[in-house]
């Protein structure tokens, strides 16, 4: 049996993390401008990935914006993740994707996202083993976790376009229950 038919794809999304300690998942994503960083523990076995529109910082998600947006809250989540299932810190390796400018009109916010996530990684101590951000075209992402394999696919410029626009749309956060007039005791 061929390795992508044995493979159980679990699909990470902007403003998501994913921790796996099974040798068969695969995680992918698709970016644009977003950034996607892939730690594991390879002694542990067990590994993750997250996808960030900004890189943000404490006093972006403290100011009422949507903490799942931005890289330092999805780092601290992926790290924290890591640790719950075995990890330990000191042997933590990373790989890097995305960060492209994929509208040339626009800031470089690819840019910015993948030199937080390298200075991030670099602040903490953990080694970026892997790294493939910037240019101009979005990539499909699939990471393997626990072995770090790591695959990309680069996109058409029609692919890319569909990838902003997808990533450019908000974060929708499911509606609060509604306020019940009943009391228990």
């Amino acid at each position: 049996m061929n390795e992508a038919a044995a493979a159980k794809r679990v699909h990470i999304i902007q403003g998501e993390f994913k921790v796996v300690n099974d040798p068969n998942v695969v995680l992918s994503t698709i970016l644009g401008s977003c950034v996607a960083a892939c730690l594991r523990d390879p002694v542990a076995g067990v590994g993750g990935m997250n996808h960030f529109l900004l890189p943000g910082s404490a006093s972006s998600t403290s100011s009422g914006g949507d903490a799942t947006r931005y890289g330092v809250h999805l780092m601290e989540l992926l790290i924290n993740g890591l640790l719950k299932q075995g990890a330990r810190r000191d042997r933590l390796e990373a790989k890097i994707f995305g960060g492209a400018k994929t509208i040339a009109s626009f800031s470089n916010v690819g840019e910015q996202n993948a030199a937080f996530a390298m200075q991030f990684l670099k602040d903490e101590g953990i080694p970026i083993v892997g790294s493939s951000t910037g240019g101009d075209h979005g990539r499909k992402l699939e990471y393997w976790p626990v072995s770090g394999r790591a695959r990309q696919y680069p996109l058409t410029g029609a692919e890319t376009q569909r990838t902003v626009a997808l990533e450019q749309r908000p974060i929708r956060m499911p509606p609060k229950p509604a306020e019940s007039s009943i009391e228990f005791f």
